[in-house]
């Protein structure tokens, strides 16, 4: 039979072993954690500012788009097209 199935009850010196353990394994490893914190931050980091790069060059070309559209409008620039109404 294993362990898990009848085990067998822990005295309070082996209980308090496996405390002192399980404790040593956490604080051990929080130093890992922390770097692969400040490594997941990194990377949202990284993230973000790609996003905000590609909506900045997203406005841009729309930006001038818009004025190749405005653009085409005119005659010279600086100066409005000359429209006329037709006659009926």
């Amino acid at each position: 039979m294993s362990n898990q199935e009848n085990p067998t009850p822990l005295s309070k010196e082996e209980i308090a072993e496996r405390r002192k353990e399980i404790t040593a394994f956490y604080k051990e490893n929080i130093t890992h954690l922390k770097v692969q914190k400040e490594y997941e931050e990194l990377l949202r980091d990284i993230e973000k500012a790609r996003a905000e790069r590609i909506q900045s060059q997203m406005f841009l070309a729309q930006a001038y788009a818009s004025g190749e559209e405005d653009s085409e409008e005119l005659d010279e620039p600086g100066e409005l097209a000359k429209r006329t109404l037709r006659k009926s």
